[in-house]
């Protein structure tokens, strides 16, 4: 008996033994680390508390930020006449039919009083304007002004009770890889959410390298009639307003640009106070830094803003920089192409200040800049033009007018064979006498679409001079 208890307690020993090197040596580490992430936070946008940053393995709750939205998201209706098929009796009796064309975009309600903000090409040319609301309701809408630079329009709408509204995010703090979602109402499919993430920021679409273009790029679904409509991030604020899609067939292919939140609150802010946008500049003509750029100019320098020019009485002038400096940095943000420059200043106005951080001589020096109110426009068939100084004005014997500073490309040849140099100064639009900037703008402004361009200018020998087009 002694024998058979000996030879099992000795079994159990050795099986508790060979189990125990079996865990020690032999089995695979299986444990499972939980790491709490629920502190993992960062502010993105000042005006909010917190936005989650979700990781890749992560799902972004979008609920709240959608429910938040598409109330404040509306559908905007134009009507618009176009030419119709003439008949034979319309010619006989000289008439020009017409037909009503319907089009439709989005919008975003801003105020709870009625304030609408949408894209200036969803209301352009309209002969009737309404707006459709989340619940069903649709009223009349005005339009309050419009920027067709930045493609920004604002509307009113009467209603009876508050509506409901999407507050302003920072669009300068989002970040590419950011959780965004597109609210809109594409093909006429009303409160439709979409979600992606922002792919890049200040792009420019047109390939040219002094135009103003400074949108969001992300990959949320937009579609036709999504224009207007909002972009907000995860918290449900506006960061942008949908605009355009790069497309060859007209529909999504997986690219959307936004117009970012900071340029269309100022544009809005400024139609309200002003009537108008007021833009607020440096002074100062360049180029952005590249490698082909840069051996152009012969510097190692490949990154910034090169200062070509600086305009006399501008803030960058009374600060201090010169032809040959490389603007870095404007408030922190670095100057990377002239999207960056524009998009920026574009939120700003004259009188602000912003902190020029720029390169000399290898040498980076910080100082702040003023904004002086935009003093160029374009004008058709001309190109740039701004106000002329009173020693351009004596010098011709003349009392007022504008001066030509930049042909458009397209006309420039047509300006070269008449004998009209930059510098030419244009005294009277559309037989109204022009004493500055603001003068033209609002001379294109009342002028119909039918209506020709007739523009009168003295020309370097001080001879006057009238072109006609139409």
């Amino acid at each position: 008996m002694k024998k058979i208890l000996t030879l099992v307690l000795a079994s159990a020993i050795g099986g508790a033994i060979s189990l125990g090197a079996y865990k020690q040596f032999l089995e695979e580490d299986d444990t499972t680390i939980v790491v709490d992430t629920t502190e993992q936070k960062s502010s993105l946008i000042p005006t909010a508390a917190t936005n989650a940053v979700y990781k890749a393995y992560e799902n972004p709750d979008f609920v709240k930020a959608a429910e938040n939205t598409v109330n404040a998201v509306v559908h905007v209706k134009n009507i618009t006449l176009s030419a119709g098929q003439m008949t034979f009796e319309d010619l006989f009796l000289g008439r020009r039919p017409q037909r009503a064309q319907l089009g439709t975009g989005s919008g975003v309600i801003i105020t709870p009083d009625g304030y609408i903000i949408t894209n200036n090409h969803v209301v352009d040319k309209s002969q009737e304007l309404s707006v459709t609301l989340n619940n069903n309701k649709t009223y009349k809408a005005e339009i309050v002004g419009t920027d067709p630079t930045t493609d920004i329009a604002l509307l009113k709408i009467e209603a009876e009770e508050d509506l409901p509204v999407v507050t302003f995010g920072d669009s300068d703090t989002a970040k590419i890889g950011e959780w965004v979602l597109a609210v809109g109402n594409p093909f006429n499919l009303t409160s439709t959410v979409t979600a992606g993430i922002i792919s890049a920021k200040a792009r420019d679409l047109s390939g040219n390298p002094d135009n103003t273009q400074s949108f969001i790029q992300t990959d949320a679904a937009v579609n036709p009639g999504n224009s207007g409509g909002a972009l907000v991030n995860t918290n449900g604020e506006l960061i942008g307003i949908n605009t355009a899609i790069s497309s060859q067939t007209g529909s999504y292919v997986g690219y959307s640009f936004a117009v970012p939140s900071n340029i269309a609150r100022k544009v809005v802010n400024d139609i309200i106070e002003f009537g108008n946008v007021q833009n607020g500049i440096l002074g100062v003509q360049g180029v952005a830094l590249n490698s082909a750029t840069a051996e152009k100019i012969d510097i190692d320098d490949t990154q910034g803003f090169y200062v070509g020019g600086v305009d006399e009485d501008s803030g960058a002038k009374k600060a201090g920089l010169k032809e040959g400096d490389i603007i870095k940095e404007i408030n922190n943000v670095k100057i990377l192409k002239f999207a960056d420059l524009k998009g920026l200043l574009r939120t700003k106005g004259p009188g602000d200040i912003v902190e020029v951080t720029y390169s000399r001589d290898g040498t980076i020096t910080t100082t702040p800049v003023k904004l002086i109110r935009n003093i160029s426009t374009n004008l058709p068939t001309v190109g740039i033009i701004k106000n002329a100084t009173a020693k351009e004005l004596k010098k011709l014997k003349i009392k007022s007018g504008v001066k030509i500073t930049q042909f458009d490309p397209k006309y420039e040849d047509y300006w070269g064979k008449n004998g009209i140099e930059k510098g030419a100064i244009i005294t009277a639009i559309n037989d109204q006498e022009v004493t500055n900037v603001d003068d033209v703008q609002e001379i294109l402004k009342k002028r119909s679409q039918n209506e020709s361009l007739r523009i009168e200018l003295i020309n370097k020998y001080g001879e006057k001079e009238r072109f006609n087009f139409r």
